[in-house]
């Protein structure tokens, strides 16, 4: 488990292959200066978790910590998901049932298959 530690906080721990498509959509936004909201429910936090948000300024101090010494290879669907996401009005919110996707626990495409689109752009439909 890869943590991420915003503004000298105690950090959020993700699965390694999560917080690598974080961090690349991350760094994405805050190289063009723009500000978003990450929400997510941190299991971490309890039995049921709670529902955690943050937002994520270019003037805030952002690290990215991984347990491997090599990154995960990013999936370009699962970034194109994640960007547009990071690009809306209502901000990144990364469920259970895409992070477990992410993190390959689930077979792919099941969690694009209850969203709809199977994953694809909408130019590609």
């Amino acid at each position: 488990m890869g943590t991420l530690i915003y503004d000298g906080a105690d950090g959020f721990t993700f699965d390694d292959r999560v917080l690598a498509h974080l961090q690349a959509v991350i760094q994405t936004k805050l190289r063009r200066r723009e500000g978003f909201l990450l929400i997510w429910t941190d299991r971490t936090a309890g039995p049921i978790g709670v529902l955690r948000s943050i937002w994520l300024d270019p003037a805030i101090s952002v690290q990215f910590v991984f347990v491997h010494p090599e990154l995960p290879e990013l999936n370009r669907d699962w970034l194109a998901i994640l960007t547009e996401r990071a690009n809306s009005n209502a901000g990144l919110l990364l469920e259970d049932t895409l992070r477990a996707e992410i993190r390959e626990e689930v077979p792919a495409g099941s969690y694009r298959a209850t969203k709809g689109n199977s994953g694809k752009r909408p130019e590609e439909q």
